[in-house]
């Protein structure tokens, strides 16, 4: 008997044109990856018929759902329809802005050893995080939930396409300007996107009809080395700033700019000997100016 090892595991995808419906001889995309969780959930029901023997006579599937996480390192063009998704948007000349376009994917997984195949359908991204940290590699996570799964023997696309093959971005070339000022002393920043989808059942069927989203919500935390008061009064006086970030590696680089944020909190703990930090959460909000909550410009080289 052979089991599936996780070293031959791959995933491909393919924007759908009609949700929950995968193209006709869909041409496949393969997605780098570094940990994919996507699966199948169901909720059941159970009987509350009284019975003499004190057993359970029915447990019965109810409505169906595909969730999951996928961990990524963020290399160039490798994940622009990913954050495409993600931010409800459309590339526009190498500019992603905040939007309303839902797009939905089908997702296949891979376990090629031993030649069996997953495929989920309706795939939305409800959530987004990027982690930009000293001495690592831009890490990222996306959220999916979708509508169904089905399994097969052979792959939708014995030939997916290779979108890019470049090394992963590191945090080593970029750069974090605050307020329009280049940060020298940053620790470390976490992003996160998170659009409230849900789905919407009908009657007559165990799977969405449709998956509805809700506002779109950006927040994070900047984490600073202490210098002086400057971040920790913008909290106090509630001050509106922006962050920009430049994330630069072989093949091209990204600007993720967000143009209006409020900081929340201002934390900064001290324990032991260690180098104090500033711990920013901070939202985004709506920029008249730019027309969007958050912008990513990508610049090929």
């Amino acid at each position: 008997m052979t089991f599936s090892v996780q070293s031959r595991h791959s995933l491909t995808y393919v924007v759908e044109e009609i949700f929950g419906d995968t193209p006709a001889s869909p041409s496949l995309s393969r997605l780098r990856h570094t940990g994919c969780e996507i699966s199948l959930s169901k909720k059941t029901i159970q009987s509350d018929e009284i019975r003499n023997d004190r057993q359970m006579g029915h447990v019965i599937h109810s409505l169906q759902s595909v969730t999951g996480d996928v961990d990524f390192e963020l290399s160039f063009g490798s994940h622009d329809d990913i954050l495409a998704a993600a931010l409800y948007g459309d590339w526009n000349s190498d500019v992603l802005k905040s939007g309303t376009i839902q797009k939905s994917l089908t997702f296949e997984r891979g376990f090629n050893d031993i030649s069996q195949f997953q495929t989920f359908t309706g795939c939305v991204v409800d959530e987004l995080n990027l982690s930009i940290q000293p001495e690592s590699l831009v890490a990222g996570r996306f959220s999916v939930i979708g509508k169904g799964m089905d399994t097969a023997a052979s792959p939708s696309d014995a030939s997916p396409l290779e979108l890019s093959n470049t090394p992963p971005i590191d945090s080593f070339m970029g750069t974090v300007s605050e307020g329009g000022t280049v940060l020298a002393h940053v620790a470390g920043i976490d992003l996160k996107v998170e659009n409230g989808a849900e789905s919407t059942f009908v009657l007559g069927s165990d799977k969405a009809e449709t998956i509805v989203p809700g506002r779109s919500r950006v927040s994070g935390e900047l984490v600073a080395y202490f210098e002086n008061n400057a971040l920790i009064e913008k909290f106090i006086n509630a001050d509106e700033s922006s962050l920009e970030i430049s994330l630069s590696g072989i093949g091209g680089s990204y600007t993720i700019l967000i143009p209006k944020i409020l900081y929340t909190g201002a934390d900064m703990p001290v324990k032991g000997d260690k180098v104090v930090t500033i711990n920013l959460p901070f939202a985004a909000l709506y920029d008249e100016s730019a027309g969007t909550n958050l912008k990513i410009t990508r610049t090929a080289t």
